[in-house]
């Protein structure tokens, strides 16, 4: 009778639900203790074990694990500095019940710079040899564009300094103001400086005073797209089939665009093999919903202004300019779940402060 419980042994209960992913952790949470602490292996007993489950939730999430302290292990889910992923990685860790020996981080935290010690294929990364310098840009005065400048930067090992910086800055500023509080970042040899250099400890500093500015000037700003002019873009690609775009020429001629920095795009793959690359009318149908469908949940009023949409080669693209990207994330990510069939759809959010990315659409540009 042994034998058949063992063959037969009841599987896991499905990840539905982060309570889920919880019960299931806290069930092994002394056996993966012990592994953390040094009594199996980590790569078959913690992350072969862990990966799957997180998964089962939700595509993006990563992980790293380590001691907190002595008596205390570590687990640190990351989105790896994917925006769409950083609000359900922040959901996962809320939810995580208290677990004695555990401590559960939702990102990858700032570090002290002193900290902070990161060697790749010999050469270092540290605040002796990283400083900055920020570019203003008068047709842009919101834009934040730093340069960063490593010392031992050729143009031989620009892979390596750039991935090592880009490292560095994860870890000195944290996983989401790394994420969230640089438009531009440009990493370039000293030779190359064209402003006095500063030291990198003072990076933090800077960007929070950028960041108090930039909440000053816009805490509040909403738009109604109620009145708002749009026009009918068509053109001809390579391929001989027509594109058509609908966009708001008014949001595209308005002075405050920085107020709505992120952008989500949609993308909505359908099949139009029979018409040239042009959904049929049924599809048509079916994309108009699922749009207004994304409408209804993200209205201009509350920082969600739908910039316009455009139709070729099979594939829809919805363009939104968002005041910020959690919602969005949670929206679309439902969206998914729900249209699986007979559209796939497919979603991004980055920043574009600027909205410089829709200036294909733009008469004046």
């Amino acid at each position: 009778m042994s034998i058949l419980k063992n063959i037969f042994k009841r599987k896991d209960e499905p990840i539905n639900s982060y309570n889920d992913f919880w019960n299931w952790f806290k069930k092994n949470a002394n056996t993966f203790y012990k592994v953390v602490n040094g009594h199996g292996n980590v790569e078959e007993d913690f992350f072969d074990k862990l990966s799957p489950k997180l998964n089962e939730l939700k595509d993006g999430f990563w992980f790293l694990i380590g001691k907190y302290n002595d008596n205390t292990a570590e687990l640190v889910i990351t989105a790896e500095g994917a925006v769409k992923n950083i609000i359900f990685v922040e959901e996962l860790i809320q939810t995580a019940p208290k677990i004695e020996g555990w401590k559960f981080t939702a990102l990858k935290p700032a570090l002290n710079i002193n900290d902070i010690y990161i060697e790749m294929t010999g050469f270092k990364f540290n605040d002796q040899n990283i400083l900055f310098y920020a570019t203003d840009h008068s047709e842009y005065p919101d834009l934040i564009d730093i340069t960063i400048v490593h010392i031992d930067y050729t143009e031989e090992n620009k892979s390596t300094i750039t991935n090592g910086v880009y490292l560095f800055l994860d870890n000195y500023l944290g996983e989401l103001d790394f994420a969230v509080s640089i438009d531009t970042l440009n990493v370039i040899g000293k030779n190359e400086a064209e402003k006095e250099l500063i030291p990198i400890d003072k990076l933090k500093d800077y960007l929070r005073w950028r960041q108090k500015e930039f909440i000053e000037k816009y805490e509040g700003l909403r738009h109604s797209t109620e009145n708002d002019q749009y026009s009918i873009l068509e053109a001809q690609l390579e391929s001989g089939n027509a594109l058509i775009a609908v966009v708001n020429t008014d949001l595209l001629q308005w002075d405050r665009k920085a107020s709505h920095p992120w952008i989500l795009l949609v993308e909505i793959l359908y099949d139009g093999s029979k018409n040239n690359g042009m959904p049929e009318e049924d599809t048509y149908k079916l994309l108009d919903e699922i749009e207004e469908q994304i409408m209804a949940e993200l209205r201009d009023f509350e920082g969600y202004l739908n910039i316009g949409r455009q139709t070729a080669n099979n594939i829809r693209k919805i363009y939104f300019a968002c005041k910020d990207f959690r919602k969005p994330s949670k929206v679309l990510f439902e969206l998914q779940k729900h249209y699986e069939d007979p559209v796939e759809i497919s979603y991004d959010i980055y920043k574009d402060k600027y909205w410089q990315s829709f200036n294909r659409f733009s008469p004046v540009a």
